[in-house]
């Protein structure tokens, strides 16, 4: 892990520490940027070493501070090491941001390939409930932990060719949505399901090659809502989804 200089920055999320997954690049660093900006320290963690580095550069030219941890999410192990470390430096851990996620080709369902379904299903599924399981005791130990996760309305909503996607996404949704329940009467953690929209991100234009990414919406408009969510006293579970006009509309509230 890499440091950057910590610099006094003052917000309303001053001397909190927040954890993005998927943070090197569209809404992942989008968020990163936009909670230093309000004050976290935020661990930026992905595969891509070299992007995060970028990111956690612009932080700290902005007077924020960062931590980066290049991790696969989906090795086995990767998030138990990734737990460690964080938990070896830090006692609590009062934001988790779970965006990091894959696209399966887009394929109508007797066409879907299994390895490419199972590549999807152990980063969309099996490392948030990983990631669920390496950081609920740093959790806990906040007085005012949130979980945000940034899904799909495919998860909600099926769509033909989408299958793959949108079956992990209902079981992501399904994960958050019954760790809500089980951790609202124990403990401080809040619990929001978020669902980004149409926005402008390499996943967006991988699915859609021919729209005009001006059409949509930046990372940097769903960031700036989800800080927003974050400083809110939300019920939880809380579903909400940022619509194209950029007012969030509440899908389910807790």
């Amino acid at each position: 892990m890499s440091e950057a200089q910590d610099k006094s920055t003052k917000g309303p999320f001053d001397g909190q520490l927040a954890l993005v997954t998927g943070a090197s690049r569209g809404i992942g660093a989008a968020t990163a940027m936009a909670l230093a900006a309000a004050g976290a320290h935020v661990i930026l963690t992905a595969r891509a070493g070299k992007d995060l580095e970028a990111v956690e550069q612009a932080i700290y030219e902005s007077g924020g501070s960062a931590t980066i941890a290049p991790v696969d999410l989906a090795e086995p192990e990767g998030i138990a090491r990734l737990a460690a470390a964080i938990g070896r430096r830090w006692d609590a851990l009062d934001i988790l941001v779970i965006n990091a996620a894959l696209l399966p080709t887009l394929t109508p369902v007797w066409q879907i390939e299994q390895r490419d379904l199972n590549r999807a299903m152990t980063l969309n599924v099996l490392a948030t409930q990983a990631l669920i399981a390496g950081f609920d005791g740093m959790l806990k130990k906040s007085s005012d932990a949130r979980v945000i996760g940034v899904t799909s309305s495919v998860g909600a909503s099926p769509r033909a060719y989408w299958g793959a996607y949108g079956a992990t996404k209902a079981a992501f949704d399904n994960l958050l949505d019954a760790y809500a329940q089980e951790v609202r009467n124990i403990s401080k953690i809040r619990v929001a399901i978020l669902d980004p929209g149409a926005t402008r991100t390499a996943m967006r234009a991988k699915a859609y090659p021919g729209e005009d990414p001006s059409s949509v919406k930046s990372p940097e408009v769903v960031a700036e809502y989800m800080v927003h969510l974050l400083g809110e006293s939300f019920a939880s579970p809380h579903r909400v989804r940022v619509n194209h006009t950029r007012e969030p509309q509440i899908l389910t509230p807790g």
